[in-house]
């Protein structure tokens, strides 16, 4: 079967033109052949050389062009450099082993179908000829074809020593089915469980890098349920599979917070693309598993949820060697406020009340409403509606209330230095107090968020606490 199609771009024809002036067997391997199959966009062009991939980069780059930079990397034995809006790395073909510690394996130079053989999956193990006397023809040696046209991933040699040799292809699997929509070989779903210890050889980062890639596909869900499944989110993120299940004492039951959480997760992904915000849906009731209680007269709580939840994802990011920056304080926030926006909704929300939100929240504002519309999951139609109308009406205030007071970036009016120069004071407890009482006065909307306003009340507060006024 021809694929010239797929290959009609330029930088094909001169890597097929120099491997065939030198005598040298290339191919189009990887993720790029499956793409073009799928009808899937690719850039990231993956050439498989028998022989050394690295000499055969350098010197197709400077035929292309003498200034192209080319990256080594010795460790793997690839190199790669940019063309146009493609990324090309070259790879010279080769078998590996194993240690049962490590996913990096021993290379030994191999042939094609050595090189075939290694690949993760099936429907990865596909080649398409650069070579000019089959240019353009399909190498199917695991009949991955089929395997994509039927929406299945498989491995190509038993999935026990696939699994087992690199457990970092358990969690790629899952990726790879969340991100195609296919469905993972039952077979290997079984492989997965059996082996979901083999996962602890992996360094965090690499599992992150696959977790942010579930997360990032159009319904994460499917992958969080295939982790959950296997084992494997218990050993990755226990905080989520510790809310599975539903209990029940005296008839009275509570909700599945691992499967709300899902549809939660689902549901704002409908709405963002924004990692830390999905990040922040996934994780917005972890503080859900160490805080129920049961209680006789008004049955299971959940008190104080959000803000062990906020605790926890500290020790989460930390654990997984995750950003201990402003996105991993970024997700604390609104976890810890995940609350507040559905309290307002069910109140005749006042100004002062918006104030307060919007300083709590700062920028996070916005996508704090956002989750907490993705919170809705009642399947009532009726209620469903209403809650979104009232978060309509609060995320309204909110524009109203910003456009007149301005509280998003919230910056005194009056600062300490000003305070300290009005009344001769030294830095003292007394400064933060006046500060204090002019934020308030602010977000209860006593006064206006100016400096005249501020400055007024700054006098009165320190004629209250008998202070000297110097001015």
């Amino acid at each position: 079967m021809a694929f010239k199609k797929a290959i009609n771009s330029p930088i094909f024809s001169e890597i097929s033109n120099y491997c065939s002036n030198n005598n040298i067997e290339c191919y189009v391997v990887g993720g790029f052949v499956r793409d073009f199959i799928l009808n899937r966009d690719c850039k990231d062009i993956d050439i498989l050389i028998i022989g050394d991939g690295i000499s055969a980069a350098k010197k197709i780059a400077n035929t292309i062009d003498s200034n192209i930079s080319v990256t080594v990397f010795k460790n793997f034995g690839t190199a790669y450099f940019k063309y146009k809006d493609y990324e090309i790395e070259f790879v010279g073909s080769r078998k590996e082993s194993y240690v049962s510690s490590s996913r990096n394996p021993i290379v030994q130079a191999g042939t094609l179908e050595d090189d075939i053989n290694r690949r993760d999956f099936k429907i990865n193990s596909i080649a398409i000829s650069l070579n000019t006397h089959n240019f353009g023809e399909l190498v199917d040696l695991h009949d991955g074809l089929s395997d994509i046209n039927k929406k299945i991933i498989n491995t190509p040699l038993d999935s026990n020593i696939t699994f087992s040799d690199d457990p970092l292809r358990m969690l790629r699997a899952i990726r790879f089915s969340c991100q195609l929509d296919f469905e993972i070989h039952p077979e290997l779903i079984n492989t997965m469980t059996k082996l979901k210890e083999r996962i602890s050889i992996i360094t965090s980062e690499r599992i992150i890098d696959e977790i942010n890639k579930i997360i990032l596909t159009k319904t994460p869900s499917k992958g969080f349920k295939i982790l959950e499944k296997t084992g494997l989110l218990k050993l990755i993120i226990p905080e989520l599979s510790n809310l599975k299940g539903i209990d029940e004492i005296e008839g009275q039951k509570h909700k599945d917070n691992f499967y709300h959480t899902l549809e939660v997760l689902d549901n704002i992904c409908l709405n963002t693309n924004k990692l830390w915000l999905r990040w922040a849906a996934l994780l917005h009731d972890i503080g859900k598993g160490p805080t129920k209680k049961f209680h006789k007269k008004i049955g299971w709580t959940f008190h104080g949820h959000e803000f062990e939840g906020s605790k926890m994802v500290y020790k989460l990011f930390k654990r997984l060697k995750m950003p201990l920056n402003d996105k991993m304080k970024y997700v604390q926030k609104l976890v810890l406020m995940s609350s507040r926006p559905i309290v307002l909704a069910q109140e005749n929300v006042t100004d002062s009340a918006v104030r307060r939100l919007i300083f709590d929240a700062g920028e996070a504002v916005d996508d704090l409403m956002t989750l907490c519309e993705a919170d809705i999951t009642t399947k009532n139609k009726n209620r469903f509606k209403k809650y979104h109308d009232n978060f309509r009406v609060v995320r309204e205030k909110i524009i109203t209330v910003e456009e007149k007071d301005n509280i998003r970036n919230f910056q005194p009016p009056i600062s300490g230095a000003e305070i300290m120069k009005v009344f001769n004071l030294s830095p003292c407890k007394t400064i933060g107090i006046i500060k204090e009482n002019i934020k308030e006065a602010i977000l209860e909307g006593v006064i206006g968020n100016n400096y005249e306003e501020a400055y007024k009340l700054m006098i009165e507060e320190g004629e209250k606490l008998g202070l000297c006024n110097g001015k």
